[in-house]
């Protein structure tokens, strides 16, 4: 199955240099998209981009990553999955991902945002972190209840920095992307990926969190096809794009970093 893959990758290189005749002669396919929705700004930055170079056409569901898992689990039907990268092994176990397939394009870390303007704490240190949690009147993050992944990673911390009583006291639950928050539900104090912030113009991004709290192996964003790929050879063409270096400067402009650890 690795040997297929490996074709199909270089098939979907010859496919992206090819002369835009050859391309247009080529079958365009309409590839459905099943992404976890801290990949959208990358999206709205490269979509076009990929529809022009190969003709196919992009058709993208964005969910929260917890629920991108339970729905390949559940049996979704997709072209391309981009999954966290755990939930993407785990999804291969219960045999409904290609592990040939699996390539991550992309991995991001949790950071700090304060009202545009407000003063920034220092969060440089664990326990200026710690400091600046417990000083804010009022900090947002993401609801875990909603299939979060940063929502998660961040009870976690409270937990372990032993604050997470008095923290969720204060506490406001983003149900859906930090971006896409109504008014009521933001805080001073919020964390969130730095793809959802920097779309954010009432925010300003503090810095990501010290690097002893980040978990960069559960955001690592990982693209994989189905067992039974509907269409191999344009899903292959998807990946591919999202680990070129067009790709690449997109992410890095929205926050993300390009490729595995």
């Amino acid at each position: 199955m690795l040997k297929a893959f490996s074709s199909l990758a270089l098939w979907a290189v010859g496919f992206l240099l090819a002369p835009p005749a050859l391309i247009a002669e080529a079958d365009a396919a309409e590839i459905r998209v099943l992404s976890a929705a801290v990949m959208k700004p990358v999206f709205a930055g490269i979509a076009d981009s990929f529809e022009q170079s190969t003709g196919h056409k992009l058709v993208i569901s964005y969910v929260p990553a917890g629920e991108a898992r339970r729905r390949v689990e559940a049996g979704a039907t997709f072209d391309v999955a981009i999954l966290q990268r755990p939930a993407a092994e785990e999804l291969v176990q219960l045999g409904r991902i290609d592990r040939a397939s699996m390539k991550t394009v992309a991995r991001s870390g949790l950071a700090v945002a304060v009202r545009r303007g407000a003063p920034k704490p220092d969060i440089g240190t664990v326990d200026g972190f710690r400091r600046a949690l417990l000083a804010a009147r009022s900090v947002s993050y993401p609801d875990p209840a909603q299939g979060h992944a940063a929502g998660a990673q961040f009870s976690m911390i409270l937990e372990q920095l032993g604050i997470a009583r008095e923290v969720n006291a204060k506490a406001k639950l983003q149900k859906g992307p930090f971006s896409e928050s109504p008014p009521e539900d933001h805080a001073d104090l919020a964390i969130a990926q730095p793809t959802e912030i920097l779309l954010t113009p009432e925010f300003d991004l503090v810095d990501l969190l010290p690097e002893e709290l980040q978990d960069y192996s559960r955001f690592s964003w990982t693209a994989a096809l189905p067992i039974n790929p509907r269409q191999p050879a344009a899903a292959a063409a998807l990946i591919q794009f999202l680990t070129s270096s067009k790709a690449a400067l997109v992410m890095k402009r929205k926050g993300m970093e390009p490729g595995a650890l």
